[in-house]
């Protein structure tokens, strides 16, 4: 897919927005705002987009998809980009981010995306919420690694998606971290003085809407491609592509302050169903998975046929 419009000046980086400090009446108000607002990127993604900018006559997508693909929210501009070029009714389920950019094509990216607002930049007076969101987004990468490394194993042709999905689970928190940063730190405090509190009934409470039902509207009110809809869909966790989106999510989440947490040994469990291996070898599977240093030396035993 190409963009037949005449090239024009880039525009400038969009400033910050003013922060929510009270909920939204509802869901569509919720989804209505965010559809709508400016979705900053991580500082590291737009400098480097900007660098490759000034090279774009050389600049191909996979030069492209390695600086997008490590940023959620910029993969998250891609995709709904890529929707909004797309005929009702198209095929939607292999759509990439690098199949994204060859569709769109190059000078078409560079001229729809202009300088990026950068996230650092837009909480800067929120230094608690930019603490909570750098977890958060160091969580989703390392929940997108666990999911691939499941994928592959199973030897499962979705790895890209179940990756993406994976990578993209906690999307809609990342967008209220950003648009509803005080609303958000008052989630983590009342979960911090009670670690009982269901999060769901907390974020019923604070925001009038819980994260995941926003997540899932926006999927679908984005036409983000089918595929990566249902395997996001804990609904359907029967599923293996879904069950692996779910365990690398709750494992991220799980060990994000070491891999001493009394939640991990169910995880394990789990996982060795999943991967039709022995729960005892789980552990140093996935310590292989976090550090890339040792993810060629990783050994889990073949799924054997049935």
């Amino acid at each position: 897919m190409t963009d037949s419009t005449a090239p024009s000046a880039a525009p400038a980086a969009p400033a910050a927005p003013a922060h929510l400090t009270a909920p939204l009446p509802h869901i569509g108000a919720w989804t209505h705002y965010l559809m709508n607002a400016e979705i900053p990127v991580l500082a590291a993604t737009a400098r480097a987009l900007e660098e490759l900018r000034a090279i774009e006559d050389d600049v191909d997508a996979n030069m492209l998809t390695a600086v997008i693909q490590a940023d959620p929210l910029m993969t998250l501009k891609l995709l709904s980009r890529m929707a909004a070029l797309r005929r009702p009714g198209s095929d939607t389920e292999t759509e990439s981010v690098t199949t994204s950019l060859v569709l769109m094509g190059i000078s078409p990216f560079f001229r729809h995306f202009g300088p990026q607002g950068v996230l650092e930049t837009w909480l800067a007076d929120q230094p608690k919420a930019l603490l909570a969101l750098q977890g958060l987004l160091t969580r989703a990468e390392r929940a997108g690694q666990f999911a691939l490394a499941f994928a592959i194993h199973r030897g499962d042709t979705d790895a890209t998606l179940i990756h993406q999905a994976a990578f993209l689970h906690d999307f809609a928190e990342i967008l209220m971290w950003v648009y509803a940063p005080g609303l958000m730190v008052k989630i983590q405090t009342a979960q911090q003085a009670d670690a009982s509190l269901r999060s769901s009934a907390i974020q019923q409470e604070v925001l009038g809407v819980q994260i995941s039902d926003v997540r899932q509207a926006l999927m679908k009110l984005w036409r983000l491609p089918e595929l990566l809809i249902s395997i996001s869909d804990e609904r359907h966790a029967e599923r293996a592509n879904v069950k692996s989106v779910v365990l690398a999510v709750r494992v991220a989440r799980h060990s994000a302050h070491g891999w001493d947490n009394a939640a991990l040994p169910d995880d394990y469990e789990e996982i060795a169903l999943l991967l039709n291996a022995s729960a005892r070898i789980i552990p140093s599977f996935l310590q292989k998975v976090d550090h890339p240093m040792l993810a060629a030396t990783m050994l889990v035993a073949p799924k054997q046929s049935a």
